[in-house]
């Protein structure tokens, strides 16, 4: 499983218009020189991400990107969804059916109920990470991280497990 490098630079831009002092625009050139990105990627990395209501875009010489909402009222998961989509989609089994024209499992598949369950930790999980989370440096958000911060395993998944 990888995590897309549109999604990866995405949530980085954010992060950059989110740093910006009491919602100062920040341009395109100043978040891909931030980023190391080509101006041309940031641009329609910004155009995704406006699109989807997290940042708005300003006209003008002192124009540029900034927040749509607070940072503490973005999160991980809300832009990773505007930048890349579900995880799982409903049509995932549609695409996979092999040499046939229907998968073969379509009426009964633990599979399809793992990667559901795969996106819903995800989902849980990311949606309480917000950008304001994210302007800590790595060993900070490392120790915010603690496992009070992430979902556990379910009781239930715990118990079918201890049941084998």
């Amino acid at each position: 499983m990888q995590l897309l490098a549109s999604e990866e630079y995405g949530v980085r831009c954010l992060i950059q218009v989110s740093r910006s002092a009491s919602g100062t625009p920040v341009s395109i050139s100043q978040i891909a020189d931030a980023e190391g990105l080509s101006p041309e990627y940031t641009a329609k990395l910004m155009r995704e991400l406006r699109l989807g209501g997290l940042v708005e875009s300003v006209r003008g010489a002192e124009g540029g990107y900034r927040l749509a909402r607070p940072a503490e009222a973005i999160s991980v998961w809300s832009a990773l969804e505007v930048l890349g989509g579900a995880f799982f989609s409903e049509q995932f089994c549609e695409c996979h059916g092999g040499q046939q024209r229907k998968c073969v499992r379509s009426s009964d598949c633990g599979l399809r109920a793992l990667w559901r369950a795969v996106q819903e930790a995800l989902r849980e999980t990311l949606s309480r990470i917000h950008l304001a989370d994210l302007q800590r440096d790595e060993r900070a958000m490392a120790a915010w991280l603690d496992p009070i911060h992430l979902v556990p395993f379910s009781r239930t998944a715990r118990l079918s497990e201890d049941s084998r």
